[in-house]
């Protein structure tokens, strides 16, 4: 049996104390067929759309055109921390944005 050893240069740094992964703001799909419903929650990027997911942060009802809802403070928390909202996840935080300040 043979062993071969890595250069030190393959190894991982010992300074960093955790990897960084990227957090998307996105829809997860719920309802049945025919009658979509939607979870705004922070996912890791890699996830499915269905799939595993970090944290909730809102709901939307497509099929009733103003039914939604979006916490601000989670939202603002996890775009202050570097995530990436979806064109619809952005423009539902903007509409909610525009309805707390009215």
């Amino acid at each position: 049996m043979r062993i071969f050893y890595a250069p030190a240069e393959c190894m991982p740094d010992p300074n960093i104390l955790f990897t960084q992964m990227a957090v998307a703001l996105r829809l997860r799909r719920a309802g049945s067929k025919d009658r979509p419903f939607y979870h705004i929650v922070a996912a890791d990027s890699r996830a499915r759309r269905d799939g595993r997911f970090i944290e909730v942060i809102g709901n939307y009802n497509p099929m009733q055109e103003s039914e939604f809802s979006v916490d601000l403070e989670k939202a603002e928390k996890w775009l202050g921390n570097g995530a990436k909202a979806s064109e619809t996840v952005a423009s539902l935080i903007k509409k909610a944005r525009k309805e707390a300040s009215a």
